[in-house]
């Protein structure tokens, strides 16, 4: 593993699945070990490392693991008891401020504003190795820039995060609004226009909307609503959830496609596009979202796990490992928080019965280096303890404090839990005029279950998909529920 790049520059040599993994013991409310994790990080974290590391990694996963942390111990309603350790003077936010600051660099020497893709934390250096870096790399740095900003009482790192987003939109198709995969960030020129669901652009549009939810920008909002109309007219083949047609090409799902022509591009899907549903339901659209996780759904039963890549022409796995990610329980509790059907319950079920099955071994849970033979690989990623096992406990847990007040409470894409409340809404981004957006409700129009969901009759989703539906989704993935 000394030689993959991709490993290490995630790994950062700064014990991150510590880090990564804080919040989810107040969730548990294990406040002992909280406030014994939070001396540990103390103690033995430092920076001051020569490291390369991807700058959207160490930002969704440290930085915001660090603010979240922070926050829940700040936090004068104590949701989850006294989270305090004895003696913490803001140590947490001291250690996000020594990152942001070494991240920084990113943003130094590109013509366009888009930052480097990675930077060294010893020299706080941008790392050369490429000029290239996903819409969703660059674009997905606003929700915890944006919370330091507001902490610091600092614009700076608010303004980069928020510059690099819109410098992405900006440069979307003329002819669909899409934008594309990777992007030149000296030029601003797409190098990949394939856009799509997965792998590089997912968490752009689920920025956009939190964003819109944690700091009350109705930019944001237009943005996103633009975006998702965009989505559903050129990605979605298929049927409309709630309109029935039997053939099989109109089967539902979320193809990649051209930016500028909106015609299918390749004939695959990604693991990370299980998180769409998720997103749907947070917006509202949780007949859509039943839709799009029936897919996932039928593709996880397939193989027992999800692939990292699917070729849905040849029904194949063409990327056939597994690291246990989190998207496809993310969705699933997710539904079930907004219909309340035991169906998503029986779901969720499966999933830990098969990481128990299959990954569980005697000091972790391995990524499954093959779906097809369930071979395992030696490394656990971090994001299995912040997120898969947070969403997964969560969905039994109806009582949890962020299940009881659920319209208070955000994830970011890492799964770090952030608070909505008025002081976030303070000190709007400059790319505003009108510096006070306190007017706009702590619960925006359209978010979370309540609005959305309380027209919704719990009896229509006792059978979230009709089983011809489903039928249709299996005879699409070439799956047979009789098949081992």
């Amino acid at each position: 593993m000394r030689n993959n790049i991709n490993i290490n520059d995630v790994l950062g040599n700064y014990s991150l699945t510590l880090l990564d993994s804080l919040d989810m013991l107040a969730i548990l409310g294990n406040n002992s070990e909280f406030k014994d994790a939070i001396n540990r990080v103390i103690d033995t974290v430092s920076f001051n490392q020569n490291a390369t590391v991807q700058v959207f990694e160490a930002s969704i996963r440290v930085l915001g693991a660090l603010l979240s942390s922070h926050l829940l111990i700040e936090d004068t309603d104590k949701d989850f008891g006294d989270l305090r350790p004895r003696g913490y003077n803001g140590e947490l936010l001291i250690l996000s401020q020594q990152l942001a600051d070494k991240l920084l660099p990113a943003f130094d020497n590109t013509f366009s504003g888009l930052p480097h893709p990675r930077v060294n934390l010893n020299g706080s250096k941008p790392v050369y190795r490429v000029n290239t870096t996903c819409a969703a790399g660059a674009g997905t740095l606003l929700i915890e820039f944006g919370i330091l900003s507001r902490l610091l009482g600092d614009v700076t790192y608010e303004r980069l995060a928020r510059k690099a987003m819109e410098i992405i939109l900006a440069s979307k198709s003329q002819a669909t609004g899409l934008v594309g995969n990777t992007i030149d960030i000296q030029s601003g020129l797409w190098t990949d226009q394939m856009t799509g669901l997965g792998a590089g652009i997912d968490s752009l549009y689920e920025y956009i909307f939190k964003s819109y939810i944690l700091f009350g920008s109705r930019k944001d909002l237009r943005t996103f609503t633009e975006q998702y109309a965009n989505v559903m007219k050129y990605l979605k083949r298929g049927r409309p959830c709630q309109i029935w047609k039997s053939d099989i090409e109109w089967t539902p799902f979320f193809a990649n496609v051209d930016m500028n022509s909106g015609k299918v591009i390749n004939t695959w899907v990604d693991a990370l596009s299980a998180s769409f549903p998720a997103l749907q339901v947070l917006s509202g659209d949780v007949r859509e979202a039943v839709c799009s996780h029936a897919f996932y759904y039928t593709l996880w039963r397939k193989y027992g796990m999800l692939p990292e890549r699917y070729d849905w022409k040849s029904a194949t796995p063409t990327v056939p490992f597994s690291p246990l990610r989190p998207e496809f329980a993310e969705s699933t509790y997710m539904l079930y928080q907004a219909t309340q059907n035991p169906f998503y319950l029986h779901v969720g079920k499966d999933i830990i019965d098969n990481i128990q099955k299959f990954a569980r071994t005697r000091c972790g849970f391995a990524t499954i280096h093959n779906v097809l033979d369930k071979s395992i690989e030696d490394r656990m990623e971090s994001f299995f303890l912040s997120e898969t096992t947070k969403y997964l406990y969560l969905l039994f847990d109806k009582d949890n404090v962020v299940n009881q007040k659920s319209e208070r409470y955000i994830f970011s894409t890492e799964g770090h839990i952030y608070k909505v409340t008025k002081t976030m809404r303070e000190n709007v981004h400059l790319s505003e005029k009108n510096p006070s957006n306190t007017d706009i409700p702590i619960k925006p129009d359209n978010y979370t279950r309540l609005d959305q969901c309380s027209g919704l009759s719990i009896k229509e989703f006792q059978l979230p998909i009709t089983r011809e539906g489903l039928g249709q989704i299996e005879a699409f993935i070439k799956y047979s529920p009789s098949t081992p």
